[in-house]
């Protein structure tokens, strides 16, 4: 099909849409059973379109038309999607702003697969489909204005068949959603930990709370940057265990986390920490290219987690318990300095490239329990808001050991919307109403943005480095947050600054 004779579909589409057509045009191919319509538009929440996207689209790039696997609607599915450059887009007229769902109909070559969604060219979500049968990929609830959009589909992994496009009007948002338990999974929390378990649950969908990491804490650069650029101090500072990791500590490495955090527990902030567990001394490859400073990482380590974890390997299994122990104390002073921690352990473990996510969910989520087992119960380490960051609902261990469930988002550069489709999706993760927190991002999201499409995080933790300043100085970056941004979220009536914070230690309190 040539560019003409689409141009030519699209103002028909448009024409069909404007006129408010009642009733259904149908049509059905004998080889598939998706339906041709085009609804009432004169009411919003009834809109309903579905595009060929043989019919209608523009490609770019090796993306064609073919019709040799079975199960297609109309004339064939577009395939091709197998470099960067290779793009399909719906361009389509919407009678209304407002939330709608889209549903890119498509088959894998193998396996699973995502692609990258873009609306006039601010990407809003991932398109994914597991499986060769042709079949529903629906992101929700995307934000479309008025008139005419355009809806891109690029290469992330590409290797799909699209069939067609519908879009849909969304379903009236559930406001329980933001109606969460302030009850911990450790029933013998301290008090403070109480108390600002239930301050989070209390902002929860009314405010977002500001969060920074940044290894020299309150007087690191990256706070010293934002508070020269905005007048204001996160609420929460990000910290790492990383430095008392006893791989670590073995090359002369000292962690100086602990105080950090102990200083701005009595400035009055919030406390996060992650760890960046490097593997135990044996597993290092400690080569040129990947350093024993690298052992986080699965290719700087040759360490076997399923095989540990199944008893194959018990020498690995008492190393693990090592390391815990060892980060069990750091733990312990912070509670004896009366400091809550959102305990962030085994981040981003479906990503695979942690080596506590190379072996896969199973032995991924038996080291998750064996350490919260291990604080809890053997340490009675009882300051922990238990955070859980696997990125993947199949890799979650279980309601029993989360307290709030985090995700770490990434877009690019200078990408402000509020990741909603993301947090849209975690919704259904688990049937327990949950905090949701965006526990790393690279990029700020606009707070206008999050409120009007009802994706209100708890709080968020901006990575440091160059994500915040300038060649370590307190000077702002704007490779991917400009001034103006940053400026905005820190003032904005509905993001809570360090300023902002009430008295933790008698939150609650009559």
């Amino acid at each position: 099909m040539n560019k003409f004779s689409v141009q030519i579909i699209s103002i028909l589409m448009v024409f069909i849409l404007l006129a408010g057509c009642s009733g259904n045009n149908e049509a059905v191919s004998d080889e598939g059973s998706h339906e041709v319509k085009v609804s009432d538009v004169g009411d919003a929440s009834r809109f309903n379109l579905f595009l060929e996207a043989e019919d209608v689209a523009i490609t770019t790039g090796n993306v064609r038309v073919e019709s040799k696997h079975p199960g297609f609607s109309g004339m064939g599915y577009l395939t091709g999607i197998e470099e960067d450059g290779d793009t399909i887009s719906f361009t389509v007229s919407i009678p209304e702003s407002g939330f709608y769902d889209l549903n890119f109909i498509s088959s894998s070559y193998e396996g699973y697969k995502e692609n990258n969604i873009y609306v006039n060219g601010e990407m809003v979500g991932v398109s994914k489909v597991e499986g060769t049968d042709f079949q529903d990929c629906v992101i929700k609830r995307v934000y479309l204005s008025s008139g005419e959009q355009e809806i891109k589909i690029t290469k992330s992994w590409g290797w799909i068949r699209l069939d067609a496009l519908e879009i849909t009007a969304s379903s009236p948002v559930d406001e329980d959603i933001y109606k969460v338990s302030a009850e911990l999974v450790d029933p013998e929390a301290t008090e403070s930990t109480r108390r600002l378990m239930r301050y989070l649950a209390d902002m929860y969908g009314k405010y977002v709370i500001s969060g920074q990491y940044c290894d020299k804490g309150i007087n690191g650069p990256e706070f010293k940057a934002i508070k020269q650029a905005t007048g204001k101090y996160p609420a929460m500072l990000g910290l790492d265990f990383i430095e008392y990791t006893p791989s670590r500590t073995a090359h002369g490495v000292v962690g100086k986390s602990v105080e950090h955090a102990i200083e701005f527990t009595e400035s009055g902030g919030i406390v996060t920490f992650c760890w960046h567990w490097n593997a135990p001394e044996p597993y290092l490859y400690n080569t040129p290219e990947n350093p024993w400073w690298k052992g986080f990482y699965t290719e700087a380590a040759n360490i076997d987690l399923k095989a540990i974890m199944n008893g194959q390997d018990p020498k690995g299994y008492d190393l693990l318990i090592r390391d815990i122990d060892v980060i069990a104390e750091k733990l312990k002073q912070l509670q004896e300095a009366d400091v809550p921690v959102l305990w962030r352990p085994l981040h981003e473990a479906s990503g695979g490239w942690f080596w506590w996510g190379a072996s896969g969910p199973e032995p991924y989520i038996k080291l998750y329990r064996l350490l919260f087992e291990r604080l809890t119960n053997t340490h009675k380490i009882h300051n922990l808001i238990w955070v859980w960051n696997g990125q993947d609902p199949e890799w979650y261990p279980g309601d029993e050991y989360v307290d709030i469930i985090g995700i770490d988002i990434y877009p690019g550069e200078r990408v402000y919307s509020s990741q909603a489709a993301k947090f849209n999706e975690i919704l259904e993760w688990t049937d327990k109403s949950k905090i949701i927190a965006m526990t790393e991002n690279g990029c700020l999201f606009d707070p206008d943005l999050v409120f009007r499409d009802n994706a209100i995080w708890s709080y968020f933790g901006t990575w440091g480095g160059e994500f915040v300043i300038l060649n370590k100085s307190y000077t702002l970056s704007e490779k991917y947050n400009e001034k103006h941004m940053v400026n905005k979220v820190y003032n904005h009536d509905k993001v809570i600054t360090l300023d902002e914070l009430p008295d933790l230690k008698a939150y609650g309190s009559k």
